[in-house]
């Protein structure tokens, strides 16, 4: 029996140094009756992304989204590492003393729940990791990108009159125009935020996740030379699922292909590869069905309690 779409989730906050930090949980009655579903939202997204997959999920399912910091409700601390994701993520994981859950993380989520994964042991039965944000081992040998750097997402529109309103706009438009219909309205009703009072005078909403701070998180992303040190040290079973390859005739570069190295999976002591040729890097809001069958089927491998 999948979750009804009455079905809504209670907003938590975590309280870590110096940030306080956002979550839903679904079914929290169910807590400790099976294997927790713990969800890691990519850049610029926050936790109800995760919603319709969710909904597909049978309905005695204990999930919890997180918010990563300057996403949703969690706090707009600054940042200049992704390894304040993966400290973020651990206090999350302490305060709700997770143990022996499904994480499934998506993008630079990804990244941030392998960090987690491999800071607190136990947390985590398995892993699937969505097109995670993790190139080719060489990459993380260069000489790291200078803070202050911004990726084009920092220039993005973040005023729109209505959650309505961002829907219409982006609905038709790359990369949104892949999304299921209802993840793409879940992202816009829940992405918003009525806007400050010194934002277009105080009218309208404007983005939870500021363009500022989702230009940031991009060009980090190989400031980070133990990655693979991480990976291999990583000794539970982890699926990672892969998205089309990019297409290098789209310029200045294809957001809904893969970034992900394809040799990845055979770095993790118990990896495996799940190449999809059809879905783009967008795959938990472009096919919520099939993301809920990817995690029903790991399930399916958890001892039965």
């Amino acid at each position: 029996m999948t979750q009804p779409l009455s079905d809504q989730p209670q907003l938590h906050f975590t309280q870590a140094p110096g940030i306080r930090l956002a979550h839903f949980e679904w079914h929290a009655d169910r807590r400790g009756q099976g294997p927790t579903v713990w969800l890691v939202h990519a850049t610029g997204f926050h936790g109800r992304v995760w919603d319709q997959a969710v909904r597909r999920l049978p309905a005695e399912r204990h999930v919890i989204a997180i918010e990563q910091r300057c996403h949703g409700r969690s706090d707009p601390v600054p940042f200049d590492n992704w390894r304040l994701f993966g400290a973020d993520q651990t206090a999350q994981i302490d305060a709700l003393g997770l143990q022996g859950a499904l994480g499934v993380g998506h993008s630079m989520g990804a990244h941030a729940l392998v960090q987690a994964a491999s800071l607190r042991p136990g947390a985590f039965r398995r892993l699937i990791l969505v097109d995670p944000v993790m190139t080719e081992p060489a990459a993380y040998q260069q000489p790291p990108v200078p803070l202050g750097q911004l990726h084009p997402s920092a220039q993005r529109k973040n005023h729109f009159e209505s959650p309505q309103a961002m829907y219409d706009r982006f609905a038709d438009r790359p990369p949104y125009a892949v999304f299921d219909r209802a993840a793409l309205m879940d992202y816009c009703v829940h992405g918003l935020r009525p806007a400050d009072a010194g934002h277009n005078g105080g009218t309208g909403w404007q983005l939870c996740c500021a363009p500022q701070h989702e230009g940031q998180v991009y060009p980090l992303a190989r400031n980070f030379p133990s990655t693979y040190d991480l990976v291999r040290a990583l000794d539970i079973p982890v699926l990672v699922v892969r998205a089309r390859r990019q297409d290098p005739a789209i310029k200045p570069w294809d957001p809904l292909g893969s970034p992900t190295w394809p040799g990845l999976a055979a770095e993790f002591p118990q990896g495996r590869d799940l190449f999809r040729p059809d879905r783009t890097h967008f795959l938990p809001m472009e096919d919520p069905a099939g993301m809920a069958q990817l995690i029903e089927a790991e399930l399916a491998a958890f001892p039965t309690p």
